[in-house]
């Protein structure tokens, strides 16, 4: 029996007893025999000490691992699982190992081996490696020094560059496209592999070599998300080529975000039989509005139930107004896009478009959406009949954010008239983001302002700049439609689309007299506990 550490164990074992039935003040007696600790019989049990290896703090790991032989690989397997950085590779080698030579291949980094690994080393270095299953690697937080290091202990890897990490599942990258980077990504892209995200500005030839073999290397490969940002079209044309074509041999691939390919690379994409979500950043391309018309155009039927579009900044570009660009593009949705499947759209924007509700008439062509958010992006114009005349076509809806933000000068705004309206036609909502005019009061009764009808499932409600005169009056009509909603969600005063609507005058006052609103909401929900317990 090895020799345990008393502290360590009592300390472990009282995080995880109480997933075991045990009470958590219980402590495992440890009795004295020849010299020798013996377990509590419990910490002989596979289960228990995965589970007191888990509850261990990351900063103790390595003393349970070294406290008896039964704790050490299940300590050593929670400790390397997860890197969040690379330094621990390279510590956990000789310090002598490493040395400067201006002379050497390497001297831009200055790190040169002035000796080569033994078989100890590679035994101790592979037996932490073949327990990492995720790595990230930030440029932030890693200097180039330490990655050059790395990159020289890789290339002297004796075995093939696939065996030093076997086990690995995760990889993030982003620190940069250098050679180094490349050497790295070589040794990382192995078959185990299932989730990759890559970002960087450049991409040297050796970066890019290593991603042309991406889809040989990591051929189960289920999530890839690729950012990079080119400085011109040449650039994006160049390094295209080198990503297109390993990802049409990513079959079990179903979800991907990247930049454009051009309609070479668009091609190679809409060949993956098993691609579930599409996410493409056309920041990136020249001429950016039509060439987001054209790739619609080119699609084939779209049979997805979920489709997301920001949108605000590459209309911007378009040679029409900002709400036409917008109009035309969404009339192609209905064309490409299998009406019936359809289940949630989201349009998110950066910057305000201020645009008329019939711009989004197309959306109602989608009679099955349960989520529909329009964000961050439009200042829209809406009466209460054009309110509810939209929302008619979608009965089944559950999320509603059609209007946050409203100009208030040159905006038509619906009322609570119209925000009643849309709790009838769509009885199941659960969350609504709606800019209303809480000022018109005509026809609404304080005392029941729904009648007997209740709307209990909202638990969510943004709205937004809503015209506030009188917290009161607001606190009362919505606790007496929403019977549980707790507050009214603040959270959109401080995104950059309200800025630019409201003086920072004018939003401190409306800020102050919502978060009246929200404490009245709040009392209420406790005079209202008070009666039912009573």
């Amino acid at each position: 029996m090895a020799r345990v550490r008393n502290s360590i164990v009592t300390c472990c074992v009282r995080k995880a007893a109480s997933g075991f039935g045990l009470q958590s003040n219980e402590r495992f007696d440890l009795t004295i025999q020849d010299q020798y600790m013996v377990m509590h019989a419990a910490l002989r049990n596979l289960e228990v000490i995965h589970a007191v290896s888990s509850h261990t703090e990351r900063g103790t790991l390595p003393a349970l691992a070294s406290a008896c032989r039964a704790f050490q690989s299940p300590a050593l397997n929670v400790l390397w699982r997860d890197l969040h950085s690379v330094e621990p590779l390279v510590r956990c080698l000789p310090t002598d190992l490493f040395g400067f030579d201006r002379g050497c291949t390497l001297s831009s980094l200055g790190q040169a081996l002035r000796k080569p690994l033994d078989n100890k080393m590679w035994d101790t270095l592979f037996k932490y490696t073949f327990r990492v299953r995720s790595i990230t690697v930030k440029q932030t937080s890693h200097p180039s020094a330490l990655i050059g290091s790395l990159s020289v202990i890789m290339l002297s890897y004796p075995s093939g560059p696939a065996s030093l990490f076997p086990n690995l599942d995760e990889l993030t990258w982003c620190a940069g496209g250098s050679q180094f980077a490349a050497e790295f990504l070589r040794m990382t892209f192995v078959p185990s592999l299932r989730v990759l995200t890559l970002q960087f500005a450049s991409a040297s030839s050796t970066f890019l070599s290593v991603l042309s073999s991406l889809g040989t290397l990591c051929p189960h490969l289920r999530s890839m998300t690729l950012r990079y940002r080119p400085t011109t079209e040449d650039s994006s044309s160049k390094l295209s080529p080198f990503i297109a074509q390993p990802i049409s041999q990513l079959r079990n691939l179903h979800t991907l975000m990247l930049w454009d390919l051009a309609n070479a690379g668009m091609d190679h994409i809409m060949q993956l039989q098993a691609l579930r979500s599409l996410d493409l950043d056309l920041r990136t391309s020249f001429g950016a509005f039509e060439r987001a018309m054209n790739l619609l155009r080119s699609l084939q039927v779209i049979r997805s139930n979920e489709i997301k579009i920001a949108f605000a900044s590459w209309i911007a570009e378009s040679s029409e107004s900002p709400s036409t660009s917008l109009s035309q593009f969404l009339a192609i949705l209905p064309e490409i896009c299998d009406n019936k499947k359809l289940q949630r759209l989201s349009l998110t924007g950066s910057r305000v478009i201020h645009t008329e509700l019939a711009v989004f008439t197309p959306l109602r062509a989608f009679r099955n959406l349960i989520v529909l958010r329009i964000e961050r992006g439009c200042s829209t114009s809406i009466s209460d009949g054009e309110l509810c005349q939209m929302v008619a076509a979608w009965p089944m809806l559950q999320v509603l954010k059609i209007s946050c933000y409203i100009a208030i000068d040159t905006t038509a705004v619906p009322t609570f008239h119209g925000l009643l309206g849309v709790l009838r036609l769509c009885p199941s909502l659960t969350s609504l983001a709606l800019a209303i005019d809480t000022t018109k009061l005509e026809g609404i009764n304080l005392r029941s302002p729904s009648g007997e009808k209740l709307y209990p499932y909202l638990n969510e409600l943004t709205l937004g700049n809503s015209l506030i005169a009188s917290p009161l009056n607001v606190a009362l009509i919505l606790s007496g439609i929403f019977p549980y909603l707790e507050q009214v969600d603040l959270d959109c005063w401080n995104t950059a689309p309200m800025n630019s609507l409201c003086s920072a005058i004018d939003k401190n006052s409306a800020m102050e007299k919502w978060a009246s609103v929200n404490s009245l909401l709040h009392g209420f929900s406790i005079v209202r506990e008070r009666i039912v317990i009573s």
